[in-house]
């Protein structure tokens, strides 16, 4: 055996078994996974991946997502054996409270985690999304003779990720736009939880994928290191489509348990655990052992990185004393930073005497007024720009011979459109938005709920917001959506009330939050609420304000709104005051900003000490005790909507003026 043959096969046998004793030690996780791919995650990390231990968030680094999340601690042992800020002693904390090692990869928590994955199907979308990002920088900044935008996409995924829509959603949009500097390592174990993967997925991959315009290379002998090697070289030679290695693997190598579905999620157990390193003439002790040979090989990644990021930045020296105004617009964006002057102009979109306008389209408006000044807005629509009102005019169609367009047609694909948002996210140097029709959300929860989780800044414009669509009936007609997507932790859900609210939107969305929006807009064309008749609309922004109200002195009673609902609250506010009452008319067009204003704004807009209070909302009401308390009324739908004309279906389903004087008057004691 050869020297360098033999020091391969010890560096793979170090991150199987760190793998292994770190799921032993926790008596939780994965090790069959790590354990059968170790050789091909080797080969691309020793051999090709482009990255630099020592500042993992170097610009122009290729990208590596693992999509199976749960193989966690390949990843783990990985970023250890090459340099990562990720210690042994944190490998021996694999899944402890607060350790930088947790379960599936968590972007924050582990330097070189680039996105958080674990819900199967969604790292391959992000990948997506990441090559894309590439793709369109690389468009907007590279000149002749100056590539400072050049970096391949590489994912790893099983075939778990593989039976997942989302990932047949994205890789049928990364063939159609050619995206040659994605490469897809398929890890196919043929073993899934319940046992063979012939249980339930006997497709052939391989057409499938052709079918959606990819290279396919393979399948290949993923123990057989030049076979790697020659797979992804061919792969990555390859640049009008993206490419998926189909890499033959066996689940927990070497180990008593391997090539079944006993080796998937959980510890091999200690005896099993002996075996295989004994199988593998590994030594039975110590745990957690890394060779001197083996560190010394593998970080060398620290001097490689090291070399290209130095060179990089040469490159980038060279590049800016040429087209000085592009690096700094290139580096604002990588930075995240917004360019000075970005929200210029959007207080005069409505004066005095504006039209009334459906919110969907005041969106369009700023959407527009925002992306002539912030190059980084980047998105599009799931098959509805017309309706959501998504297209930047004049910006092109992002597509497999313009990579310079700004808007991106998703096609009817919710679910990867949110995971291909996150993937341009977590890339860097792109704001992200998307479209559809709020009933539609559904399709995207997995992807909005990581967004969340990641601190993702991105823009959900969902518009057909209630039974305000009217005649499309209760399939389109969202009730329930409101409030379940305001459950999510750290969503903000903007629903305005007119023009104004919904610039204060986007304002609050670029500019203020620390991480995704949903915009939910209405059908139907609302009053705008001038500033000077109502000044308080420019605290919009804060998630709550006092719209309206009659006279002077403490108000007996508050009524509260969101959306277009919110007219409804201020025309039952004139009709209580027009019979003596003393009214406030609340608008809360985001609950999550609202409840994050200080105590004392907070108790300014709703006065604890008034308990009459009713809210309306074209939704189901359990959520808005938060602010009605358990004496106040909500005014809502707790069932499906109806097709009909929307006035219709308002009026049908209570959604009035007059019921909600009636709720206010029955709380007086009227």
């Amino acid at each position: 055996m050869s020297d360098r043959k033999a020091l391969d096969e010890l560096c793979i046998n170090t991150i199987r078994f760190l793998a292994v004793d770190a799921v032993e030690k926790a008596n939780s996780g994965h090790p069959g996974a790590p354990m059968g791919v170790a050789p091909v995650a080797y080969v691309l990390w020793d051999r090709f991946l482009r990255h630099n231990p020592a500042d993992p968030s170097w610009p122009d680094r290729d990208r590596f997502i693992l999509s199976a999340g749960h193989a966690s601690m390949l990843l783990y042992s990985l970023l250890h054996l090459t340099g990562y800020e990720v210690s042994l002693e944190d490998l021996k904390a694999f899944r402890q409270w607060g350790s930088a090692t947790p379960g599936h990869p968590e972007r924050g928590d582990t330097p070189g985690v680039e996105t958080t994955t674990g819900p199967l199907g969604q790292g391959f979308a992000n990948g997506v999304g990441a090559a894309m990002a590439e793709r369109a920088l690389a468009a907007a900044y590279n000149r002749p003779g100056h590539e400072i935008v050049d970096h391949a996409t590489y994912v790893l995924c099983s075939d778990g990720d593989l039976m997942e829509g989302v990932a047949s959603e994205a890789a049928s949009l990364a063939g159609t736009l050619g995206l040659g500097k994605l490469v897809c390592l398929y890890d196919d174990n043929r073993i899934t939880i319940e046992g063979s993967t012939d249980l339930a997925f006997t497709e052939d991959v391989g057409a499938r994928f052709r079918a959606f315009g990819w290279q396919v290379v393979g399948p290949v002998d993923g123990l057989d290191l030049a076979a790697v090697v020659g797979a992804i070289e061919e792969a990555r030679s390859e640049s009008e489509r993206p490419s998926l290695v189909r890499c033959r693997t066996t689940i927990g190598y070497g180990s008593p348990k391997e090539n079944t579905a006993d080796v998937h999620g959980s510890p091999l157990g200690r005896e099993a655990a002996l075996e295989a390193k004994k199988r593998l003439g590994w030594p039975p002790e110590p745990a957690f052992l890394v060779p001197e040979e083996v560190a010394d090989h593998m970080r060398q990644a620290l001097e490689r990185g090291d070399a290209a990021e130095r060179d990089w930045k040469e490159r980038l020296a060279a590049y800016a004393s040429e087209y000085g105004e592009l690096a700094v617009e290139f580096s604002e964006r990588l930075s995240g930073r917004l360019p000075a002057g970005w929200d210029a102009g959007l207080d005069g979109l409505y004066g005095p005497g504006s039209d009334a306008i459906a919110t969907r389209a005041a969106s369009g408006k700023v959407l527009n007024a925002l992306a002539a000044k912030v190059p980084a807005l980047f998105g599009g629509s799931a098959d509805l720009a017309p309706s959501n009102k998504t297209s930047i005019d004049g910006a092109g169609s992002f597509a497999a011979d313009d990579s310079a367009g700004r808007n991106i047609h998703f096609g009817v694909r919710e679910h990867a459109m949110g995971s291909i948002a996150n993937g341009l996210a977590v890339h860097g140097g792109f704001v992200p938005y998307t479209g559809t029709f709020f009933t539609f959300s559904d399709y995207m929860r997995p992807p909005m709920r990581l967004a969340a989780m990641m601190g993702l800044r991105i823009v959900y414009v969902f518009t057909h917001d209630s039974i305000g669509l009217g005649e499309d009936g209760p399939t389109h007609q969202p009730v329930e959506h409101l409030m379940s997507l305001r459950a999510v932790p750290n969503l903000a859900v903007f629903r305005p009330a007119d023009a104004w609210e919904t610039v204060e939107g986007w304002r609050a969305s670029l500019a203020g939050a620390t991480g995704p929006t949903a915009l939910v807009l209405s059908r139907q064309n609302l009053p705008v609420l001038d500033p000077a008749e109502f000044p308080g609309v420019r605290n919009a922004g804060r998630g709550g304000y006092v719209l309206w109200e009659s006279g002077e002195g403490a108000p007996e009673v508050i009524l509260m709104g969101t959306g277009s609902e919110t007219h409804i609250a201020l025309a039952a506010g004139r009709e209580l005051a027009g019979r003596g009452r003393r009214v406030r008319v609340v608008s809360l067009p985001c609950w999550q900003l609202f409840d994050g204003q200080s105590p004392e704004y907070r108790e300014s807009v709703l006065p604890p000490a008034v308990t009459a209070r009713v809210a309306v909302e074209a939704g189901v009401s359990r959520g808005w005790e938060h602010y009605v308390g358990l004496a106040g009324e909500t005014v809502g739908i707790d069932r499906f909507g109806a097709s009909a004309p929307y006035q219709t279906v308002y009026e049908k389903l209570g959604i009035t003026a007059a019921n909600v004087v009636a709720r206010a008057e029955a709380l007086l004691g009227a």
